[in-house]
This record gives structure tokens, C-alpha cells and sequence, in this order.
């Protein structure tokens, strides 16, 4: 008899075990953006920056466009800005109302960059600087795979695929290689990642704070939306009659001589 009840304990414990359900594998979201890197191919994104001092908003802008991707990552994007509220012309002023960033070269148009430009030209071309996303708001650069990693690993929550945490601004700029001013190094940088079941990022919302004492406390909230992973992409630079180099520009010109970098040490207006 206790023979037949040992058996039968055996029996039952290996039916328990085929009958549990198999655990699926961590997903990385790393490996699974390395799988979109397809020449021809890319993602579009949709991305809103708000801003606010002592709870009032400053401003708000919206950049949309498509991000084409090569064999190693992001080689071109077409980029389309506008901005409102309080200081919509101070923002309006710094960034254009559209960028192409192909080749070796950035291409710039609208607002101050079209301002007194020769008759014919519509664009002003920049060397690249290896903006990837064209003057993206968005502190979390999500095809830097570090980033990602970091993103996941810091996560105080993690449930449906969504991850939450904070970064310092001091951890970033070890990953994309930035010296950071001390002023800004402390600050915390909030976030919220979103995969879908792939791996791939279709959220990354930051937020972070910076007390600039008896001017306020100043925040700023960025959230980035990403859709059609994989979707065929060809980004074309402007006719070139239409383009003029920032180098040929004569010195009275308002056309900035450079575009916006969104360093890190830009966060306080820190030079």
C-alpha cells in the first residue's frame, strides 16, 4: 500500500510539473531594436515636451517624423516642430519648423533659420553632429542599448511591460559620454518605459526637476511615442537649388550659426 500511495504521489508531482505553465524568457528590449536596424526600414515617432515653473506652464512643444534606420542604427530622419503657450516664440526661435538629417549633413527650415535667406533658398545646411532623433526634447535616448539597460535595470516597478524609475542626470552622461556640470549632475530624472510584446519601445515619458532657488523650480516633462516598427522609410534630402550651406551665409545674417545640441549640461542653461 505504501508502495501504491509513494506512486501515486510520484504521479501526481509530474503531472504538476508538465501542467505548469512555461515561463517565458526576459524580454530584452536591447536585442529586440538590434532586430529593426534594416536598411530601408524605420519607425515613426510623436513626442510633446511641456515645461513649467512653480506649477505654471512655459510652454509646449510637439516634434513628429520618421526615423530611418542602416545596418548599426539611426541614419536619417525627416522631423517636423511647432511649439506653443507662454514662450512659444522663444522656443520658436531656437528650433526650426522642420529638419532633415541625411548623409553627412542636417538640413534646416522655417522660423529664424528662413529669416533673410538669398531668393530661392529654403533650407540651411548644417554639418551632422550626430543628432539622432533632430533636436529631440527627450533626455532618454532609447537606441542607445546602455540606455535601455539602464532603464530596466533601475526599474522600482515593473508590471505589463512597463518600467518606472529614476536615473541620475550624472549616469547619463557616462553613457552617452558627456561631461556634466555639477549643477546639473544630482538631478533625477524620473521615467517611464513601455514595451510591447516584442521588446520594442512604443512610450518613453521623463520628468525631471531643477530648483533654480528664488526664480522657481522649473520642470520639464517629455513623453516620446513610437509606431509602425519596421515600416519602409526613405528620407531625402531637399532639392539642392533650395539649399544653402551656413558657412555662405554673410555675417549680418539672423540664421544661427549652430543648432541646438539638447546636451545635458542644457538643462539648467548651463554653459
Amino acid at each position: 500500500m505504501k508502495r501504491i500511495i509513494a506512486g501515486l504521489a510520484l504521479a501526481s508531482a509530474a503531472a504538476l510539473v508538465t501542467a505548469a505553465p512555461a515561463q517565458a524568457a526576459p524580454v530584452d528590449p536591447a536585442k529586440a531594436l538590434k532586430k529593426q536596424y534594416v536598411a530601408g526600414h524605420g519607425v515613426r515617432f510623436a513626442e510633446t515636451s511641456r515645461t513649467s515653473v512653480d506649477g505654471k506652464s512655459t510652454g509646449t512643444a510637439k516634434s513628429s517624423g520618421v526615423l530611418e534606420f542602416g545596418k548599426s542604427g539611426i541614419v536619417a530622419s525627416d522631423v517636423r516642430n511647432r511649439t506653443a503657450g507662454k514662450n512659444a516664440d522663444m522656443f520658436a526661435s531656437l528650433m526650426p519648423t522642420r529638419m532633415i538629417t541625411v548623409g553627412k549633413h542636417v538640413y534646416a527650415q522655417g522660423g529664424i533659420y528662413s529669416d533673410g535667406l538669398p531668393e530661392g533658398k529654403k533650407w540651411v545646411r548644417y554639418p551632422d553632429t550626430g543628432m539622432r532623433m533632430s533636436n529631440s526634447s527627450q533626455l532618454l535616448d532609447v537606441f542607445e542599448p546602455k540606455v535601455l539597460k539602464i532603464l530596466v535595470s533601475h526599474a522600482k516597478s515593473t508590471k505589463g511591460g512597463v518600467y518606472r524609475g529614476s536615473v541620475t542626470v550624472k549616469e547619463l552622461g557616462k553613457i552617452y559620454d558627456q561631461p556634466v556640470d555639477k549643477k546639473v549632475a544630482k538631478i533625477k530624472v524620473s521615467y517611464l518605459l513601455a514595451l510591447n510584446s516584442a521588446g520594442l519601445v512604443t512610450r518613453v515619458v521623463s520628468d525631471w526637476t531643477l530648483d533654480f532657488g528664488v526664480l522657481g523650480e522649473s520642470r520639464s516633462t517629455t513623453e516620446t511615442r513610437f509606431t509602425g516598427w519596421g515600416a519602409k522609410v526613405k528620407v531625402k534630402a531637399p532639392p539642392a537649388d533650395d539649399v544653402i550651406d551656413v558657412a555662405d551665409l554673410t555675417d549680418g545674417s539672423a540664421v544661427p550659426q549652430d543648432i541646438p545640441d539638447g546636451s545635458l549640461n542644457s538643462l539648467g542653461g548651463v554653459k
